[in-house]
């Protein structure tokens, strides 16, 4: 079994619609690009081209996927969604690539989806009992039939599609395209980010204001916990909302870590944000030392925060090799652990007889950390303070974010003092749950990873799934 270090990313989407043809998939194709950091295991874009639904996907990078030839064939088009994937739900595979399609007489769609849903695994029996052949082994395949179910019982795509969502529980952010429509939908949560931009006369949505920024597109707002809407090729936009939606339960992870620091989510500006965790991290434990060194690129903000605080002086510890590649997919875990080194060197003129604090977002099984450091005391690191930007991992999560198994989590094994100790630091903080909330006193934030409390119910039946490894 291949165990990571690192909370991995979720899944990235984005739609466009526009009343005139315009280079719908090129545009997709570079908001992906943008938001790339949020799956690389596989690409796509829908289109409808002259009424028909055409999807390209493909496993790897969305500059592997799309090539200059397809973007030319299919360049001018109306509608298009895009996704890039990591997989929390279901295997690492073509057929499990996204945006899952449609074709049927009442209505054909394609449909990307940010998130996890908690009730999946209960509708999808049902739905096999009920004779439903599916293809895939993700729950987004489910989103798609009961859309198709309800429209034939409504004739109605925006009804079918509220009253799908109301079936559905847990995480998603979607955008769903049809021939004439683009609708954009958030779970009753808000567990997952989704923003509403404009280019030009387009109506555009993606998972992160980065991708608007990337396409010179002008952010609208967010989308809200719990809506749903819909855009049509005259332009005209229309919202409906969801039961029981509460803006309960916006991930805090990704300030921490997933999002792009460019990126604002629900008001919140991911930048500012890491820079304040930084500036707390040293009101809750004041340090001295001769630098402040962030881990490349994940504790970069944070540790410009805690020099600004401390009056530390701020100075890179490593090199960061930015051609090694994605470790995670060496065939082992020797290999894995061995490109730490290849991808991070030290900076011997920095460190050698300092006094260090160094800051990274977190800490999952510690081998990591535990590299970095012996890197350090190799290159004369005189001390090495280890500070970390959120609190310690020590429960699953249900919505999206892959997190290593419960007993692979370092700090359900030790306490803070024991960790420091494994990881062979000269000391170690953890920055507090109450502190890292603070960023924004009032946003509600899911912190189910760190205290085991979540804002949506967890099931029995799901709990055991996760806890066997059979979600």
């Amino acid at each position: 079994m291949i165990t990571y270090d690192k909370p991995r990313e979720e899944c990235g989407v984005f739609g466009i619609i526009s009343p005139r043809a315009v280079p719908a998939v090129p545009l997709a194709a570079s908001a992906l690009l943008a938001l790339q950091h949020r799956g690389q295991e596989s690409a796509g874009i829908a289109t409808f081209v002259d009424g028909n639904l055409k999807c390209k996907k493909g496993m790897g990078l969305v500059s592997e996927v799309f090539t200059h030839d397809y973007m030319e064939f299919v360049s001018n088009t109306k509608i298009a969604v895009g996704h890039v994937r990591y997989s929390t739900t279901g295997s690492c595979n073509i057929e499990n690539a996204q945006p899952i399609e449609t074709v049927h007489s009442k209505i054909s769609l394609a449909l990307a989806h940010n998130g996890n849903l908690t009730n999946s695994m209960q509708i999808r029996r049902e739905l096999v009992q009920s004779g439903m052949v599916l293809h895939t082994t993700n729950d987004t395949e489910i989103v798609n039939i009961l859309i198709v179910r309800n429209m034939l019982a409504t004739n109605d795509l925006e009804t079918a599609i509220v009253n799908s969502m109301n079936m559905i529980e847990g995480a998603f952010s979607i955008v769903i395209a049809t021939k004439d429509k683009l609708i954009a939908v958030r779970d009753r949560n808000g567990f997952r980010p989704l923003c509403m931009g404009k280019l030009g006369d387009a109506i555009v949505f993606a998972s992160e204001s980065c991708a608007l920024d990337a396409l010179g597109a002008e952010f609208v707002r967010d989308v809200k916990p719990g809506e749903v809407v819909s855009c049509d090729l005259k332009g005209n936009i229309s919202t409906r909302m969801l039961n029981n939606a509460s803006k309960s339960g916006l991930c805090v992870f990704e300030f921490v870590y997933f999002a792009r620091p460019d990126s604002v989510i629900d008001g919140i500006s991911v930048y500012d944000a890491r820079v304040e965790m930084g500036r707390a991290l040293y009101r809750q434990k004041p340090t001295e030392a001769d630098y402040v060194c962030g881990v490349p690129d994940s504790g970069l903000q944070a540790a410009q925060g805690y020099s600004l605080e401390s009056g530390i002086p701020m100075a890179p510890a490593f090199v960061k090799n930015k051609y090694i590649g994605r470790s995670f997919i060496l065939p082992d875990q020797v290999a894995r652990e061995h490109a730490v080194d290849v991808k991070l060197n030290p900076i011997r003129t920095t460190v050698k007889g300092k006094r260090i604090i160094l800051i990274d977002d977190s800490i999952v099984r510690s081998t990591t950390s535990m590299r970095i450091i012996k890197m350090l005391r190799r290159a004369g690191a005189k001390e090495v303070h280890m500070r970390i930007s959120s609190p310690p991992f020590k429960y699953e999560c249900y919505f999206g974010t892959d997190i290593d198994d419960r007993d692979k989590l370092v700090a359900n094994h030790y306490d803070v003092n024991g960790i420091c100790e494994k990881i062979g630091a000269d000391s170690l903080e953890y920055l507090s749950v109450e502190n890292l909330c603070a960023i924004s006193p009032s946003t509600s934030f899911c912190t189910g990873c760190f205290t085991g409390d979540y804002p949506s119910p967890i099931t029995p039946t799901l709990k055991h799934a996760f806890d066997t490894g059979n979600n």
